[in-house]
């Protein structure tokens, strides 16, 4: 069975770049996104750019069922995917004392506990093959958090510190987990355009083991 690349969160920006820049360096691809009507004219784009197999997938980040789905249907249609890119950004914005608690832990769920259960639905096969890659998009929240966007700061402080954890525990499985810290807006035609962004996720997952990176700081 073939192995593929999925994109969790595979919007237009980091997500359709990673897609296509995956695509490109010889992988099947799994886009999915909460929202499948974002992807209808994504996946023939990057198939007939790529020549390679593209498949969309619906899945909520927040629904932890339909990430269990998602990746069965991913295992079943292209392989068990070699390289995990998980792109999700919910962000309910507002200043800490006028947050909805709620709202808050919604983002964590979504933005957090989502990719750390993607990472244990996908490592058992990476394990079982000696390599995989598991990436998460970061943030200069994580550095400089801002009170406007407390619960997205303070989401990607703690994806962070997860990216460093798994890294730990899964590069000694020869699985690479890395996170990019985009440190600003990210917007066509600039030196934060998504395409450029996408190849930092590329250069990453071509580290050889014993030279991993555990964060690109993407300035």
């Amino acid at each position: 069975m073939s192995t593929s690349c999925l994109i969790v969160g595979a919007g237009p920006g980091i997500g359709q770049s990673c897609a296509l820049a995956f695509a490109r360096e010889g992988y099947d691809v799994a886009i999915a996104a909460r929202d499948t009507s974002r992807l209808a004219g994504m996946r023939p784009a990057i198939a007939n750019a790529s020549g390679r197999q593209v498949r969309a997938y619906a899945a909520d980040a927040s629904d932890y069922g339909s990430l269990h789905t998602l990746v069965e249907q991913v295992r079943a249609d292209l392989g068990d995917p070699e390289v995990l890119v998980f792109n999700v950004a919910s962000a309910h914005r507002g200043r800490p004392t006028q947050l909805d608690a709620e709202a808050w832990v919604e983002d964590y769920r979504a933005n957090v506990g989502a990719a750390l259960l993607l990472a244990q639905l996908v490592s058992p096969a990476m394990k079982a093959r000696g390599k995989g890659t598991i990436l998460l998009t970061g943030g200069g929240f994580a550095y400089e958090p801002a009170a406007g966007f407390a619960s997205l700061s303070a989401c990607k402080a703690a994806l962070r510190n997860l990216a460093y954890t798994l890294a730990q525990e899964l590069g000694a499985h020869g699985i690479h987990v890395a996170t990019v810290s985009v440190y600003g807006v990210v917007q066509t035609g600039t030196a934060f355009d998504p395409s450029r962004i996408a190849q930092s996720f590329v250069n990453l997952h071509r580290q050889r083991r014993g030279q991993f990176e555990t964060e690109l700081v993407y300035k």
